[in-house]
């Protein structure tokens, strides 16, 4: 499978234009983000692994672009959790339903047990067995981001501003190292910037056009906001679908700390959005 030259489009919120590189358009389930980071693998030959291993929680848009990745391959997936209510297992929509459907084998760990077990994951892998951290945070990444930093060169829009949600960061801590000469702004998502900046840290130093913005509130991940929903919807009806877990703190946090015009890293995860509303339709949380 090659990379894809993914396409831009512009958006119009509160009087601002966007431009949006359209990463989610690339795969229905390995896209976005997640896509770039697994570049690296995806040039390797089926015969150089057969197993990918990889841990985390099961709303995660990297679990299903591997489980994706693997089924294109033949590779087996086997994929670690802390234990899941009964109604996670039950869905037969979302993430985690779609990742089994292409072939994930998942097994739950004792919350007693999870962190000691994970860390010794990488002792004694053949040869053939490759892991993947949490998130897709791994140094192999850069090679993708590379990639998507020189289709952003080639594109030539009229900004040198760009913006992309954070996980773990790996994403804006390489494009930032592969885009000097823009300024890269992100959010974290999960947890704090102390701990974004930590994440980012481990695998290597934070250039100086990384900006990390604060939002005004803080964010509890994966769980649902009315805040979060409006701005979901704002965008939708501007013609663009997000994903509900990242998206809306980065762009509340764009449109309350950033004036320019800028280009926006669509991080895919959309697959995600149906399991997300029906969490919110069962709160009964509507949009501000």
């Amino acid at each position: 499978m090659d990379i894809k030259n993914s396409s831009i489009s512009t958006i119009k919120i509160e009087d601002r234009t966007f431009y949006i590189k359209r990463d989610d358009l690339v795969d229905p389930f390995l896209a976005g983000n997640k896509y770039r980071k697994l570049y690296s693998l995806l040039q390797i030959p089926p015969n150089k692994y057969n197993k990918i291993i990889s841990y985390g929680g099961t709303q995660s848009n990297a679990m299903l672009a591997i489980a994706a990745l693997c089924n294109k391959k033949g590779w087996e997936f086997i994929y670690y959790t802390k234990p899941l209510a009964k109604i996670l297992k039950e869905q037969r929509y979302g993430n985690y339903s779609c990742a089994l459907s292409l072939g994930m084998k998942h097994i739950e760990l004792g919350h007693n047990h999870y962190r000691e077990y994970i860390a010794s994951l990488r002792l004694g892998l053949d040869s053939k067995t490759f892991m993947i951290d949490q998130g897709g945070a791994d140094v192999s990444a850069k090679e993708g981001l590379n990639v998507l930093a020189q289709e952003i060169r080639s594109a030539d829009i009229d900004t040198k501003s760009l913006a992309t949600p954070s996980g773990t960061g790996t994403t804006a801590l390489y494009l930032a190292q592969a885009l000097p000469e823009y300024k890269i702004y992100t959010v974290p998502c999960v947890g704090d910037a102390i701990y974004l900046k930590k994440q980012m840290q481990a695998l290597y130093e934070i250039p100086e056009n990384l900006i990390v913005l604060n939002p005004n509130k803080k964010y509890h991940f994966a769980k649902p906001y009315p805040e979060f929903l409006t701005i979901y919807k704002k965008l939708l009806d501007a013609g663009i679908e997000f994903d509900l877990l990242y998206a809306p703190s980065m762009w509340l946090s764009l449109l309350e700390h950033t004036k320019e015009d800028l280009l926006y890293i669509h991080s895919g995860g959309v697959t995600g959005n149906e399991s997300m509303l029906q969490r919110y339709k069962s709160k009964n949380i509507l949009p501000l």
